[in-house]
């Protein structure tokens, strides 16, 4: 690895140690590999409904995290500054980022196997098993590249993720799961095939995800104290939201340095967090979980920047 390379890869393990999981998941996936309490007569956790964004912090807690968060972003940020061409140098890890994102949702392909079937030429070809998995790793890709041009004319906002989430779905296995679309029926988080009333965790209901969607994204562009603290809170709403029948983890790992790009902390959207997401998992979900059962919007940020 080259020495700019080395630099930007430690200095980016820095900013994730700093901030923590930042990203999201397919949940049913999620819960369908942890070990599910089924049976024990607890009711499933409901969608938070009416209480975000959340009416008070406790800042005391959180000062002393987010000082060292915005630190190692900007320290991030640095190192970027100084890589010539640094979209062209950093492909590779954006590339493996695609691929370790998609593994999140149990889609199975390795960097190398990826860069092969690029080098044959045939983007469309899912013949297999093991190619549409790739055709889907590289539709995140695409996705990410896709919504970082459409920055250029359009602020983050449900039309861009919308968008986004067509560029993601498209001609994979969740093409026929209404692309771009707000799901209309209700989902639920547990283990496979079981009843919403053994559910784990309920989002938000069909009924309610319009406006639901229009609050997220009116605190999205509101003037927060704390970019990163607002980074957190829009992200555990959306993964509570739930709003698409598939790809919700992805897309909300797509947010993350979409937010980042967009609000200025980062002049490009490297950032590469889903290793640090695969080490944490369990208690990334647990915490998130937290919010919707017992308001614990404080205990999530302070989680989401613990060292």
């Amino acid at each position: 690895m080259g020495i700019h390379q080395a630099a930007t890869a430690h200095a980016a393990k820095s900013a994730r140690e700093r901030i923590g999981d930042l990203s999201g998941r397919n949940l049913r996936e999620i819960h369908n590999r942890r070990a599910y309490r089924g049976g024990s007569g607890v009711s499933p956790v409901d969608y938070h409904r009416g209480s975000f964004p959340p009416a008070e912090l406790d800042w005391s807690r959180l000062i002393p995290l987010i000082g060292p968060a915005n630190a190692a972003i900007a320290r991030y940020e640095g190192v970027l500054h100084g890589i010539p061409n640094a979209d062209v140098l950093l492909s590779p890890l954006t590339a493996q980022e695609a691929v370790l994102s998609s593994r999140i949702e149990g889609i199975q392909a390795t960097l190398g196997e990826v860069l092969e079937f690029e080098a044959e030429g045939i983007d469309e070809d899912e013949s297999t098993p093991k190619k549409a998995d790739i055709r889907e790793v590289l539709n995140y890709r695409a996705a990410l590249q896709e919504a970082t041009a459409r920055l250029a004319d359009l602020p983050l906002s449900q039309r861009l993720l919308k968008d986004t989430h067509r560029v993601l779905m498209q001609g994979v296995r969740g093409r026929h799961k209404s692309p771009g679309e707000y799901r209309k029926i209700p989902n639920w988080i547990g283990p496979q095939g079981c009843t919403i009333e053994e559910a784990r965790f309920i989002p938000c209901p069909a009924h309610d995800l319009s406006k639901a969607m229009a609050t997220w994204e009116r605190y999205l562009h509101d003037e927060a104290p704390d970019r990163l603290v607002q980074l957190a809170l829009i992200h555990a709403e959306f993964e509570a939201l739930h709003p698409a029948l598939d790809g919700n983890g992805r897309l909300g790992r797509l947010i993350v340095p979409l937010f980042l790009f967009e609000k200025g902390l980062l002049s490009s959207p490297n950032f590469y967090l889903s290793e640090h997401l695969e080490q944490h998992r369990d208690s990334y979900y647990e915490q998130l979980l937290t919010v919707s059962r017992d308001g614990d919007w404080s205990g999530w940020v302070a989680f989401f920047y613990a060292p």
